[in-house]
């Protein structure tokens, strides 16, 4: 009798056995599947997006509700425009080398149009910017209470009028992103200063007239928030539209590789430090 109860446990354990190394399987096959459409180094691009765009609303968000701001608490308009560089140059140098700090859904479309950025992470990369980008609006909701509008984007004007603006500032921004982040012959190490400094330029020109959005997510997030939707399609079709024309542009003028090399000058710190530090070096080394 002990031995046939022996050999039932045994039988048992084995079954056990079997049993956990299918759920094993099972679960590695889950996970490499999972690791297949979306990667490791796809959720950290993802996560990084959805942190630097979150703190890219918070701070213009509410540095533009604070602006309208009547009981005191109160933010300059110049100091709105100028906070919404610095953040922007900020994340830049924060997650630039994770995610390329995108940070807007119509800077992503274009990167993908013209072959600087894989088309199948559009989706995860929109994804994380609107997720964000409303999340930092609903903290805004309940921080700065009782404003209620927290930083919208509403034309001042004719919505045609903030159209064209909108084009033509995220024109400008995008022209400039292009051109420091994709052109080995542009100062990639000053990418974050004019990037920023270009959204804080056209920010300043553009904010009485459309409120200088350029950025869909960061248009949609305040407006759920604050339940305010006045001419939302201005924001979606401006920035769009005027991050398409920028890239377009900047790759019609951009100089190809082969070129390069009979440029007779080159507008590089970069290159001019280096010129210099050879300039400098001891003429004895070369004896």
């Amino acid at each position: 009798m002990a031995r046939q109860g022996s050999s039932g446990n045994e039988i048992h354990d084995l079954a056990s056995v079997e049993e956990n190394h299918h759920f094993s399987d099972h679960e590695t096959s889950r996970k490499s599947r999972l690791n297949q459409v979306f990667p490791p180094a796809l959720r950290r691009k993802v996560i990084a997006e959805t942190i630097a765009t979150f703190l890219l609303v918070f701070v213009t968000c509410g540095a533009a509700a604070l602006s309208n701001n009547t009981d005191g608490r109160r933010v300059s308009q110049l100091g709105a425009s100028v906070a919404g560089g610095l953040i922007v140059t900020v994340m830049i140098y924060a997650v630039g080398h994770i995610s390329g700090a995108h940070m807007n859904p119509a800077v992503t479309l274009a990167f993908a149009t013209f072959r600087h950025f894989p088309r199948y992470q559009i989706p995860f990369y929109a994804a994380a910017q609107f997720t964000g980008a409303i999340t930092a609006s609903f903290v805004l909701k309940v921080l700065l209470n009782p404003i209620h509008d927290l930083g919208t984007t509403t034309p001042s004007g004719a919505p045609v009028q903030a159209l064209i603006m909108e084009i033509v500032v995220t024109f400008s921004m995008m022209f400039v992103t292009l051109a420091v982040a994709t052109d080995t012959k542009a100062v990639g190490e000053l990418a974050g200063l004019a990037v920023g400094s270009a959204v804080c330029i056209t920010s300043i020109l553009a904010g009485p007239v459309s409120g200088g959005s350029m950025n869909p997510a960061r248009t949609l997030g305040p407006a759920l928030a604050s339940g305010r939707y006045e001419a939302l399609w201005v924001y979606l079709v401006g920035p769009v539209a005027g991050t398409l024309l920028g890239a377009g542009s900047y790759s019609l003028i951009r100089a190809a590789d082969k070129e390069s090399s009979v440029l007779t000058t080159v507008s590089s710190f970069k290159l001019r430090r280096m010129q210099s530090q050879e300039a400098e070096k001891d003429p004895l080394e070369n004896i």
